[in-house]
């Protein structure tokens, strides 16, 4: 006998966890299932990652293939990638090849060495009497509670082909509107990391040439405050290069600690979705994909307060988290969703409207697949209209970077001309 620790969610969406001494993980499976539990990760107690314990369970090839995963490839797979898996899979499972047939195929011609590893494993705890769903709980890294309860769903309902499809589509759209909100902020980027190598060369090569012209002419006569300051920036870069660099990091920790911290993160994410023109983007992207993530849980079976804890969990943004937090309590209680949803200034009221009806008529899921099918348009539209405003806001922005560092060097050559060159030998009574 030995002990396994469990994580699992009930029929409420509430989690939970616990240990059972059994004989072999598929029993403990079997029964955390039949204590009415949806089981996310079950592994024996005394793994641990990184200690000799593991390593003396387990085959020595095996302890190898997983430790140079973790190391190399951080036990993580993109999600594009997974992407392409489930579109594979479902095409086998419904043209009626047995999955644990497919899951050896898809073995065999995957190329990232953390997927191909997964699915062996994935393979070989079907061989053990394993469930896929089962299966894809012991990966969390790779497949999210999303995954696996959509699995489950199409488990149940015996449209496993269904569910794979399902969580394909969703899987691709959500991939395409991310890379589209992602290639907007390519553009903005780039243009301020070329205007800040530009500004270092000038301060550190270009400004103090100047200054040396400027200290043969001036004859002691003080130069234009604007001049005098980015001559200061100049000499800051120059000889406190390391202090610069340093102040800079510090900043760049500073705020990386305050928003990975969960009261920093809910004022970023609160600020991000009030910008003026990102902002539009942002918020759209979130309902877009609230919508499409609980519409395609509700669609594919799954308990309504368990979606809107999977939903919570993959939200990406805590203002909407914690909105659908609310949500899930008024569900609980018997009331309604939109209630939480009109309140809040996320939501619109064409939204918050059109939820209503879909509550009302008992085709949520369906509108919900149609909001977010919408708010992919707008993301769309207002991904080429933020585009096509940050071009010339941008070349404008790197112009004035660039001319106010030419118009501070031409400044006191414009005042020596005015007033006439001096130089240390010249006297008053030579003019």
């Amino acid at each position: 006998m030995s002990n396994y620790a469990y994580e699992a969610v009930n029929a409420a969406g509430l989690k939970c966890n616990g240990v059972l001494e059994v004989a072999s993980q598929s029993e403990a499976l079997r029964r955390i299932k039949e204590m009415g539990l949806f089981p996310t990760r079950v592994r024996p107690r005394h793994e641990r990652r990184g200690t000799m314990t593991r390593a003396r369970t387990r085959p020595f090839a095996e302890f190898k293939s997983r430790a140079a995963r973790v190391l190399l490839f951080g036990g993580r797979v993109k999600p594009a990638v997974v992407s392409v898996f489930t579109r594979q899979l479902a095409t086998l499972v419904d043209a009626g090849m047995p999955l644990l047939r497919g899951l050896r195929v898809l073995q065999q011609q995957e190329t990232n060495p953390t997927l191909k590893q997964v699915i062996g494993e994935l393979g070989a705890s079907i061989e053990g009497g394993s469930s896929l769903s089962e299966s894809l709980a012991m990966h969390p890294k790779v497949f999210n509670k999303l995954y696996v309860n959509m699995v489950k769903a199409g488990e149940a309902s015996g449209a496993l082909e269904l569910a794979l499809v399902r969580l394909a589509e969703f899987q691709e759209k959500a991939q395409r509107i991310k890379g589209k909100v992602t290639s907007a902020m390519v553009y903005p980027v780039a243009v301020m990391f070329v205007a800040a190598a530009i500004m270092a060369i000038m301060m550190v090569f270009v400004v103090p040439r100047f200054r040396s012209v400027f200290d043969g002419l001036g004859g002691g006569r003080p130069m234009p405050a604007f001049t005098v300051l980015v001559l200061g920036i100049s000499d800051a870069v120059r000889h406190h290069a390391l202090l610069v660099t340093g102040a800079l990091f510090a900043l760049w920790m500073g705020a990386l600690l305050f928003v990975r911290s969960h009261w920093g993160r809910l004022v970023f994410d609160q600020f991000k979705l009030n910008l003026p023109v990102i902002g539009k983007v942002l918020r759209a992207a979130a309902i877009s994909r609230f919508a499409r993530t609980l519409g395609t849980l509700l669609g594919s079976g799954v308990p309504v307060l368990q979606a809107f804890t999977i939903v919570k969990e993959t939200a990406g943004n805590v203002v909407v988290s914690n909105l659908i937090s609310v949500v899930h309590d008024n569900v609980k209680e018997g009331e309604s969703i939109t209630k939480p949803l009109q309140s809040s200034r996320v939501f619109p009221p064409m939204i918050v409207g059109m939820v209503d009806v879909g509550e009302q008529t008992g085709a949520l899921p369906d509108l919900l697949l149609k909001i977010a099918n919408d708010c992919d348009e707008r993301v769309d539209n207002a991904v080429s209209a933020m585009t096509s405003l940050l071009e010339p806001v941008m070349i404008v922005f790197l112009a004035v970077v660039v001319g106010s560092i030419v118009v501070a060097m031409f400044l006191p050559i414009i005042d020596f001309a005015t007033h006439g060159f001096d130089s240390p030998g010249r006297t008053a009574a030579d003019n």
